[in-house]
C-alpha cells in the first residue's frame, strides 16, 4: 500500500514538472523541469520494479538516470553556446556599422 502511495505521488510530482516545463519563464526553468521529470521517472521505474517484485528493473532506471544526465548537460552545453554565438554576433554587428 505504502508503494502504491508513493508512486500516485511520484506521478502528480511528475505532473506538475511537465507543467512547469510548459510555463517556464526561461530556458533554464524548463530544462531543470525536464530534468526534475527525467529524476521522477527513475523513481517510479524503482518503485514498480518493487511492487512488481523485478528487481532487474533497476538497471533499467540507472540506465535511464545516466541517459537523462547526459542529456541535460548536452541541451546546457547547447544554450551556452547558442548565447556565446548570439552575443559574439552582436558584438560583429555593432563593431562593423
Amino acid at each position: 500500500m505504502m508503494l502504491i502511495a508513493a508512486g500516485l505521488a511520484i506521478v502528480v510530482t511528475m505532473f506538475m514538472a511537465v507543467i512547469r516545463g510548459l510555463l517556464g519563464p526561461g530556458v533554464y526553468d524548463r530544462v531543470l523541469a525536464m530534468n526534475m521529470f527525467g529524476t521522477k521517472t527513475v523513481l517510479l521505474v524503482a518503485v514498480v520494479a518493487m511492487i512488481m517484485g523485478r528487481p532487474d528493473f533497476l538497471d533499467l532506471a540507472l540506465a535511464y538516470a545516466l541517459i537523462n544526465f547526459i542529456g541535460v548537460l548536452a541541451i546546457l552545453q547547447f544554450v551556452q553556446n547558442r548565447e556565446a554565438r548570439q552575443a559574439q554576433q552582436k558584438n560583429q554587428t555593432g563593431a562593423s556599422s
